[in-house]
């Protein structure tokens, strides 16, 4: 288990994959070239040019309840975009060392992504079916209204909408944890806020792909809807980051997961890294 504990609340990381994901310039244009050296080994490979990422489930333990944060990309999916097409992987018996799929009472999903929302359902018999069945599924409804229709929406969203819960400008879980809106990547993206003690986290989704994007967080990935609002989102969230000394945990970074982010001028600087293992580099 790779797990670290903010005040009250247990965070344990599961790992669907990690590796290289494409090149890294697909997914975040921005980053210069040639990328910054400290970017390697954890988050960029230089020889390949690609983008070391993970997709990862982050399991939090709150107040006797267990909160799932984005369930990945899921196994034996048709995709349009290849990168998520046809995986199989062994998630579901890793995630089951973790919690047993039944126990889980939140499912938050910070925006409807096909890699974000894929083990929300799994294959039964042929059909898709709820892979958390006594859980409440979170989604904003300007995502759920937006992606209707997609192959996502109907694989990974239809099939548990009787569990879903569509929120709107915010929504409490419980004493430790607040969902935010936080569109531009999606028009429904969202913020995990965990206040718990004296301890702080975000979980940001895509706001953010790679590291790079906090030192200049005007850097979009090419899966920005809204080039702006995504611009003015990572600047205000990590902005109050910064302020409230708020681990930020992103979906995707690999190595040690999340960063502690620190005022640099009008953009910012990552200052450490969380305490969980770190992801050997590919």
């Amino acid at each position: 288990m790779d797990t670290i504990t903010l005040g009250e609340v247990e965070i344990t990381r599961v790992v669907e994959r990690h590796g290289e994901f494409g090149p890294l310039r697909t997914f975040v244009p921005g980053v210069p070239d040639p990328a910054p050296s400290w970017l390697v080994p954890d988050h960029h490979d230089p020889a390949t040019g690609g983008m070391i990422a993970a997709a990862q489930t982050w399991v939090l333990r709150s107040a006797g309840r267990t909160i799932l944060v984005d369930t990945g990309v899921g196994n034996d999916r048709v995709r349009t975009n290849p990168v998520f097409a046809g995986w199989h992987t062994d998630f579901l018996e890793r995630l089951s060392a973790v919690v047993d799929p039944s126990d889980v009472n939140v499912v938050v999903n910070t925006h409807v992504h096909a890699d974000h929302v894929g083990w929300n359902t799994h294959d039964v018999d042929g059909e898709w079916a709820p892979t958390f069945p006594n859980a409440t599924y979170l989604i904003h409804r300007a995502d759920h209204e937006h992606f209707k229709g997609t192959e996502v929406h109907d694989d990974s969203v239809a099939p548990v909408m009787d569990l879903v819960t569509l929120w709107e400008n915010g929504f409490r879980i419980d004493d430790n944890l607040e969902l935010e809106a936080a569109p531009g990547h999606t028009p429904g993206s969202a913020v995990l806020r965990l206040r718990s003690g004296s301890d702080r986290a975000v979980f940001v989704g895509d706001m953010l792909h790679s590291p790079y994007q906090v030192t200049d967080p005007l850097c979009n990935s090419t899966f920005c809807l809204d080039q702006n609002q995504a611009q003015a989102t990572r600047l205000r969230v990590l902005g109050r980051a910064a302020d409230e000394r708020e681990l930020v945990v992103p979906a995707h970074f690999g190595g040690h997961g999340a960063v502690e982010v620190a005022h640099d001028g009008s953009n910012f600087a990552i200052t450490g890294w969380a305490a969980f293992a770190q992801l050997s580099a590919a």
